[in-house]
C-alpha cells in the first residue's frame, strides 16, 4: 500500500537521481501488517542444518502471548542472501505460520528451508543454490523483525 497516491515505485536497487521523486519509499502498512488484542514475543532462535534429504536448513523460535487475552499471530521468516552474484533484494519472505496461542501459552515455530526457498536464478538464467552466507529474520512483519541469525551453506 502506498504512503500516498502520488509515491512513484521506487525500487531499492535503482534510484532517479532526483530528490523531491525519491521518497523514503516506506508504505503506510508494511508486509504482513496487523493489529491485534495482544501482545506476543519472540525468543530462542534455532538454526540447524537439515537432516532430511530435502532440507537444506531448519529454522525454530519460540512464540509466547504475553498479552492479556488469547490471538493469533502470524510468524514471517524472511530470508537474505548476503554474497550472492546476482543482486537480490535484502528481504525475501519464504514461509509463514499461523499460530493460535492462549494468554501466557508458548510455543515453538519450525520452517524447513528446502532448495527451491534458497535457489536463484544466476546471470546465466540456472536455478541453482549458490553457497555462502544467509541471513534469517523471523518476525510479525516485515517491518518488525524480532529474531535475526544466520548460516552459511
Amino acid at each position: 500500500v502506498p504512503r500516498s497516491e502520488g509515491q512513484l515505485p521506487v525500487f531499492y536497487s535503482q534510484g532517479t537521481q532526483r530528490d523531491y521523486v525519491e521518497s523514503k519509499g516506506t508504505p503506510l502498512y508494511a508486509f504482513g501488517y496487523g493489529l491485534s488484542y495482544t501482545r506476543f514475543t519472540y525468543s530462542g532462535l534455532e538454526l540447524q542444518k537439515g537432516t532430511e534429504m530435502e532440507t537444506l536448513q531448519t529454522v525454530a523460535c519460540t512464540v509466547t502471548n504475553t498479552g492479556n487475552r488469547d490471538g493469533e499471530e502470524v510468524v514471517q521468516l524472511y530470508i537474505g542472501d548476503k554474497v550472492a552474484s546476482v543482486s537480490q533484494p535484502p528481504l525475501l519472505l519464504k514461509a509463514f505460520q499461523r499460530i493460535f496461542l492462549k494468554k501466557g501459552e508458548s510455543r515453538q515455530v519450525i520452517f524447513h528451508l528446502k532448495k527451491d526457498d534458497l535457489a536463484i536464478y544466476d546471470s546465466e538464467m540456472n536455478y541453482v543454490v549458490e553457497p555462502g552466507e544467509f541471513k534469517v529474520m523471523v518476525g510479525a512483519a516485515s517491518n518488525d523483525i524480532r529474531l535475526e541469525g544466520e548460516f552459511v551453506l
